[in-house]
């Protein structure tokens, strides 16, 4: 399962290059008491929770919270809990208390669980509970129970869990005084997950929920089984299985929020409810918001959250950090690198030492001078510098449009010729593939891959620039306004932002030796930022509407920020395409509900981005300098 692993990476995850070894299991039963009891919540309901006490008792302590759906495993007073192993010993070298609760509804916990349970901010009774009223009664609980605490709660959590910290952001408790979403799950159909721009991420919509949406009718300690595919090649799985509806079968009837997907294609009140940066005013907690640069996941929760807080609760202190980072590389122990490119220093424990144990020490703990945390930390790939500004979009930032041109070419002038266009066939029966090679689970690494497998083909349309005569840095969000006609009623555009490497690049190792001390990527397309736009959503997400076939529209979307310098040298490459599969599921390229489309629906269509003087497609770049 998919969001596993973010809990797999404090199981296994190695201590942080400091002092490893010296927190062995005996130095934790030496310093800690492991208590699990139930927290009662004002319904009745009563949550699981696993409580780590310092004995030390010569001063009051702090506490850290993380509630997830992931487990608290192993279960039992007597096993240390899994995520001790990773860098939560941070928390305990400080003598933190810290506690896990499994949420509403999953593993040991009463109730029943609700995916992303909407906010109610108009709670009038004790039966309107909320994942807020659940944190609030948590901690409540904790302040007037757990000895020796010093009354200031902070809360934590990577991804689902980003989302819980969230809602307890809201709910209003005064003893929490900071809290941390990292990667927080936001938006479900605009850009985290399972949608982006309205079109359906499959390969993990479906690994996930054919595990995790399992319905659990009373509290356990076993986790779910996960689906076994039939053949390692996911391309040729979901490429064989068909439409979507044909997973659906596979699903069953018995997984909720499966059948939530397929039911609400559009973006309904369904969606609008689940979506927290609605309720994001007034937020009392000091907030730090951490995400990474390149995680295939909730990459737009981070960049966005931050945001929807800075417009709608301006007097919040809010910062953002954000790193070179798969999901949730920050908590781990190496953040050098991400599949095939170098980040030149281990930048998640930098984040670690720097971030954030001096931002919970100083809002929990009163230890130290207030941290020196810049409003936005952002490490820019491709120059490989953390850059700590005063706001996030940078105040210097341009809005500079680049235009596609004749040729393949990419330029800052506008084209002045008329009717010209560069076409390609999009053919559902062989999808462009989202990486090179072959493998049954999504992989993280597809974030920086080499595009160069995908500029090869027919089907996908590739515009550079020359060579570089200087550094270029890129900085905030990418629009694409691309001018367009196909031959059928509905496409998907995915739009490609990509650093071309010199022909003689080389990376110098990390730790040379004698055998090899530099990695050659000469040529090397690196992914940068990709993103996708269902066509149909091109005027309203609420109300999708068909193209009038071989007539010229507008398709303009967001792509998620970039921080990342394009160095000397190199090129910039923008790839265009109408499918990326499996990653995302096929377009059928007619106007149909594609949740229960038919497999002839599916059909070819000719698609033409237009590049002359009167629809000129061009990609706005966020430029400063």
């Amino acid at each position: 399962m998919r969001k596993f692993i973010v809990f797999v990476l404090f199981v296994i995850a190695a201590v942080p290059a400091f002092s490893q070894g010296s927190q062995d299991s005996a130095w934790f039963h030496e310093n800690y008491t492991k208590k699990e009891l139930y927290i009662p919540m004002r319904d009745g309901v009563k949550l699981f929770t696993s409580i780590l006490i310092p004995k030390d008792a010569s001063e009051k302590h702090p506490v850290i919270f993380n509630r997830t759906p992931y487990s608290c495993a192993p279960y039992g007073e007597e096993k240390i809990p899994a995520y001790w192993y990773g860098y939560y010993r941070y928390f305990s070298r400080e003598n933190y208390i810290i506690i896990k609760q499994d949420v509403r509804g999953r593993w040991m916990s009463e109730g029943e669980f609700v995916d992303i349970r909407p906010f109610n901010p108009n709670k009038k009774t004790n039966k309107d509970v909320d994942e807020a009223s659940d944190t609030y009664d948590a901690i409540d609980w904790i302040i007037k129970n757990i000895p020796n605490n010093n009354g200031n709660v902070g809360v934590s959590g990577i991804s689902y869990p980003g989302f819980y910290s969230t809602m307890a952001a809201l709910s209003g408790h005064p003893a929490l005084k900071a809290v941390s979403p990292q990667a927080p799950v936001t938006e479900w159909f605009m850009g985290d997950d399972f949608h982006h721009n309205g079109a359906f991420f499959q390969m993990d919509g479906f690994a996930f929920y054919t595990g995790f949406g399992q319905p659990r009718p009373a509290p356990t300690t076993v986790g779910p089984k996960s689906y076994e595919f039939p053949t390692p090649d996911a391309y040729d799985f979901y490429l064989r299985t068909g439409p979507l509806k044909n997973l659906t079968k596979i699903m069953g009837d018995s997984i909720k929020f499966w059948q939530d997907l397929m039911s609400h294609p559009n973006y309904d009140t369904f969606w609008k409810a689940r979506n927290p940066m609605n309720y994001v005013t007034d937020v009392k907690p000091v907030m730090l918001i951490v995400g990474g640069l390149f995680d295939a996941e909730d990459c737009y929760g981070a960049w966005n959250l931050y945001k929807a807080i800075e417009k709608k609760s301006p007097s919040t202190n809010n910062r953002i950090v954000m790193g070179p980072w798969f999901h949730g590389q920050w908590a781990s122990l190496n953040g050098s690198y991400l599949g095939n490119v170098q980040f030149e220093s281990n930048t998640s424990a930098w984040y670690q030492n720097n971030i954030e144990i001096p931002f919970f020490n100083y809002y929990l703990k009163g230890k130290g001078e207030e941290p020196r945390i810049a409003e936005a930390t952002i490490f820019f790939s491709g120059e490989n510098k953390w850059r700590k500004l005063p706001s996030w979009p940078m105040a210097e930032k341009k809005d500079v449009p680049i235009y596609l041109q004749p040729n393949g070419k990419l330029a800052w002038n506008k084209p002045a010729g008329k009717t010209s266009f560069t076409e390609y066939i999009s053919d559902p029966a062989k999808p462009v593939p989202y990486v090179e090679n072959v493998g049954e689970r999504r992989t993280r690494e597809y974030m920086t891959d080499d595009q160069r497998f995908a500029a090869s083909r027919p089907d996908v349309l590739v515009f550079q620039t020359e060579v570089l005569n200087g550094d270029m840095t890129l900085a905030g969000p990418v629009i694409a306004d691309l001018l367009t006609s196909i031959s059928g009623t509905d496409a998907d555009f995915v739009v490609k932002i990509i650093d071309v490497f010199p022909d003689d690049f080389k990376y110098e190792t990390p730790t040379p030796n004698p055998v090899n001390t530099q990695i050659t990527m000469g040529g090397y397309q690196m992914l940068v930022r990709g993103e996708i736009m269902r066509g149909k959503f091109r005027n309203s997400f609420e109300q999708p509407s068909p193209f009038k076939p071989n007539s010229v529209e507008r398709v303009k979307f967001t792509l998620p920020d970039i921080a990342h310098t394009f160095k000397k040298g190199h090129k910039l490459m923008i790839q265009i395409q109408s499918s990326w599969f499996p990653l995302v599921d096929r377009n059928p390229q007619k106007f149909v509900n594609i949740y229960t489309a038919n497999e002839n629906d599916f059909q070819k269509a000719t698609i033409r981005i237009f590049h002359d003087g009167t629809n000129s497609s061009n990609i706005i770049l966020p430029v400063v300098k």
